[in-house]
């Protein structure tokens, strides 16, 4: 009987439920790992010893993606008979190499280089042999179709932002695990919508791998930090996604977001982005230093420095990306141009009302 109910199953006439079951799934195999991870993580001292950038006191451990990266790898192993398995193999060989390399780190130093390596040899995989890359502007600055070379390498330097950005953001409680969260529910809905049901399988299973997460992130007996495990492995999908987004969209002529998919991309990834951009502003034009070096400018620093909480930072900042997303998509019929000069606008101006108003308060 359930031979026969396997071999009869279609996800794609049971798309509901199909994603129920791999949001559950993930989330209750990452809910399960994490008190272990905890466990270890203290018997064995591995903790992170909070330094003149930190913003916590207490020594916390920062292994946290090895149950996000279990999650995802368990649920992805189990669905692939039923999904694009090439896809799915080759985003689970891209994970494993950036996961042994974030948990070398977390463990004990990996230098900025292996890293980028690491990240290069993870994308490129990707962009090879899936054929999934950024093949044109979409007539930004009047640029559309690229070169075969070059669009590969475009593509190739935006994996590298995407992850290193959202590296970036993972410093405040919870903020990292609930940009992500949200961004990945919104790529489950453009993903059901354009048929990629194995896409929208991985991005359902990394919105509950983080939810887990953030169950411990938050906790203040068994808190638990992402680490560079995490981030470099969820930052890494969450560019595979905007990149198999675009790539679709500009495939597809009839398509809603045919013209307009990098202006909607640049919403979902505004926050990262804009910090990114910013800090490298801040040091390389102000401080006049490396633009690597780390220090405690980014933007969730600042919301820290106003006197918000770590609860309200991420609560602020995440409400504040949800906004400037759903105003993105009720300007997807103006101009590709357009819709970004507007989205820098008005996207900068809501990330400055929060410290507005502090200063009003404070008056």
């Amino acid at each position: 009987m359930f031979e026969t109910l396997l071999e009869n199953f279609t996800p794609e006439k049971n798309i509901t439920i199909w994603l129920i079951v791999a949001f559950v799934l993930a989330f209750l195999i990452a809910f399960q790992t994490f008190p272990t991870i905890l466990y270890v993580a203290k018997e064995k001292h591995l903790m992170d010893e909070p330094d003149s950038r930190s913003v916590h006191s207490d020594k916390t451990p920062t292994l946290g993606g090895i149950g996000i990266f279990v999650g995802l790898i368990v649920v992805m192993t189990l669905v692939g008979a039923f999904l694009n398995t090439k896809v799915l193999l080759l985003v689970m060989g891209g994970l494993t190499i950036l996961f042994f390399l974030g948990l070398k780190d977390d463990l004990t130093v990996l230098s900025a280089r292996k890293k980028f390596i690491g990240q290069i040899v993870a994308a490129s995989l990707l962009i090879v042999f899936t054929n999934t890359r950024i093949i044109g502007f979409s007539k930004i600055l009047d640029i559309d179709v690229l070169p075969y070379w070059v669009s590969v390498g475009f593509t190739l330097f935006v994996y590298i932002l995407i992850i290193n950005a959202y590296n970036l953001i993972d410093g405040v409680d919870g903020l990292a695990g609930t940009i992500a969260c949200c961004i990945s529910a919104i790529f489950v809905y453009l993903f059901v919508n354009s048929n990629e049901l194995s896409l929208a399988t991985i991005a359902i299973a990394l919105c509950g791998c983080l939810l887990a997460f953030l169950r411990f992130n938050f906790s203040k007996t068994n808190k638990i930090f992402m680490g560079d495990t995490g981030s470099m492995i969820v930052g890494f999908l969450l560019a595979f996604f905007t990149i198999s987004f675009i790539n679709m969209a500009q495939l597809d002529k009839s398509s809603a977001y045919f013209k307009a998919s990098p202006a909607l991309a640049f919403a979902l990834l505004f926050y990262p982005l804009l910090d990114t951009l910013r800090i490298f502003l801040i040091r390389v034009v102000i401080h006049k230093t490396s633009p690597f070096k780390a220090d405690k400018n980014h933007i969730h620093h600042k919301f820290i420095k106003y006197g918000y909480s770590h609860l309200m930072t991420t609560v602020l900042i995440s409400s504040i990306n949800v906004v400037i997303i759903g105003i993105a998509f009720n300007l997807l019929h103006l101009n590709l141009n357009t819709q970004i000069i507007f989205l820098m606008l008005y996207g900068s101006a809501l990330y400055t009302l929060p410290f507005l108003l502090k200063k009003i308060g404070n008056k």
